[in-house]
């Protein structure tokens, strides 16, 4: 019986080896399935849109500025953003990771990377969302003040490095209202009053920081830190109430994150100064502001540098701190330009429209 089985199921091609396999096939591809689509401890970070600080989005434009005159654009100025999935409610399956693996665009790595899995979907959405408006803020006032606004401010401490000269000395909700460096005092009015005032200090120096505390003024002696560039530091976090001179609203949506300060505050200054800052250039960029015009590092930049020249643009605004990450590569067609400074980076915006941007910094 079994011979006269073999020999029929022969007459067909079909041999009990060929059953074997066939079955051996159906039943790896089903678990390869299965594991496509299982969770994995992994991030996956991609190229995201890019967003133009100089246009509108629907029937609203992006940047806004009522109270003084504003001046027509022309070109884009690109912020550029990135995508992470694998976090606490944006979990990745396995066929994510290797559709990653596989992209020269797309980073993968351990989910901790790129979360802190500790916190909840809603707390890390709700960070982000914080973090955007703290760039908002901090271009604002960057931006005002690069253009020769005063923009009074109220300084109020809610945090200290630790280690530093400030560390054990000021409290939290200490406000600070001036600043005393070898017997001459600096009324700290604006933001900028204090900034002026540490960099002008060399690092290791012990000045008087005059702050209100409980309704009373008091001085406190800190040794200050080294800001890298030649000037000092404080070693403290500051939040700050600003009275602004001219009403900015920035109106984005589902956007997160720090990294898009240094293009709204240079949309801010195209739209507040004659001429067409851009030359009708395409430039993307990306880096965190700070009140003094400090551009900051950032994550992801590779994949923003990919997302930039898919967009179009021809020029790059990357953060010195960034640099390293940036070499061998930055897309075909595309110019990167190093920048540490606002000052810095309205000055790369305004040569690239000169058509000198082969004499720009690159990283």
């Amino acid at each position: 019986m079994a011979s006269t089985l073999r020999t029929r199921l022969g007459r067909w091609g079909v041999t009990p080896r060929l059953i074997t396999m066939t079955g051996a096939a159906v039943v790896t591809f089903a678990l390869l399935l299965t594991m496509m689509t299982v969770d994995v401890p992994y991030g996956v970070r991609a190229p995201g849109p890019i967003v133009d600080t100089l246009e509108s989005s629907g029937d609203v434009e992006l940047i806004t500025v009522e109270g003084t005159e504003t001046y027509p654009t022309s070109g884009h100025l690109f912020l550029t953003t990135v995508t992470t999935a694998g976090g606490p409610g944006y979990e990745v399956d396995a066929g994510g990771v290797i559709r990653g693996w596989i992209s020269p665009d797309i980073m993968v790595a351990p989910v901790e990377s790129f979360f802190d899995t500790s916190q909840t979907q809603d707390q890390i959405s709700d960070a982000s969302q914080q973090q955007m408006l703290s760039s908002q803020q901090n271009a604002t006032v960057a931006a005002l003040t690069a253009l020769g606004h005063d923009v009074p401010a109220r300084l109020t401490i809610v945090g200290v490095q630790a280690g530093s000269g400030s560390d054990g000395a000021v409290e939290d909700g200490d406000v600070i209202t001036g600043i005393e460096v070898g017997g001459e005092r600096t009324v700290v009015a604006t933001y900028a009053d204090l900034d002026d005032a540490l960099e002008r200090t060399d690092p290791g120096t012990t000045v008087q920081l005059e702050v209100e505390r409980a309704g009373e003024v008091t001085s406190l002696p800190i040794v200050t830190g080294d800001d890298g560039a030649g000037g000092s530091v404080l070693g403290v976090f500051l939040a700050g109430e600003f009275d602004y001179p001219v009403d900015v609203h920035i109106e984005i949506e589902n956007i997160g994150g720090p990294s898009a300060g240094t293009m709204f505050a240079l949309g801010i200054i195209d739209k507040l100064t004659p001429g067409e800052m851009t030359g009708g250039n395409s430039i993307a960029g990306t880096g965190t502001i700070s009140l003094g015009g400090d551009v900051g590092a950032i994550g992801g930049i590779r994949q923003k540098l990919a997302a930039a020249r898919a967009g179009g643009a021809e020029y790059f605004l990357a953060p010195l701190a960034n640099c390293a990450e940036v070499v061998g590569h930055v897309p075909n067609g595309l110019q990167v330009v190093g920048v540490s400074t606002l000052e810095g980076a309205r000055a790369a915006v305004e040569a690239i429209a000169a058509g000198g941007s082969a004499d720009l910094p690159s990283c």
